[in-house]
């Protein structure tokens, strides 16, 4: 007998998959696509901002960073 894992869904996971247990349109597929792309997008625009603050770096500090070699 094959040995069998137990997965334990995210609650992410778990809220997609009852979504996606209904059939919807390619549009609005894609729709979803890209609103949840665009909530990541935006978070990970207040975590860089919450950084920059904190550092209280400049838009000289960003060329800096920007133009270092190997980057």
């Amino acid at each position: 007998m094959p040995a069998t894992s137990k997965t334990t869904l995210t609650n992410l996971q778990q809220e997609l998959l009852q979504l996606y247990a209904r059939q919807i349109s390619e549009e609005d597929l894609k729709n979803i696509r890209e609103l949840i792309g665009a909530y990541f997008a935006g978070r990970l625009t207040s975590l860089a901002d919450a950084v920059w603050d904190k550092n209280g770096w400049t838009q000289q500090d960003m060329e800096d960073i920007l133009n270092e070699p190997g980057q």
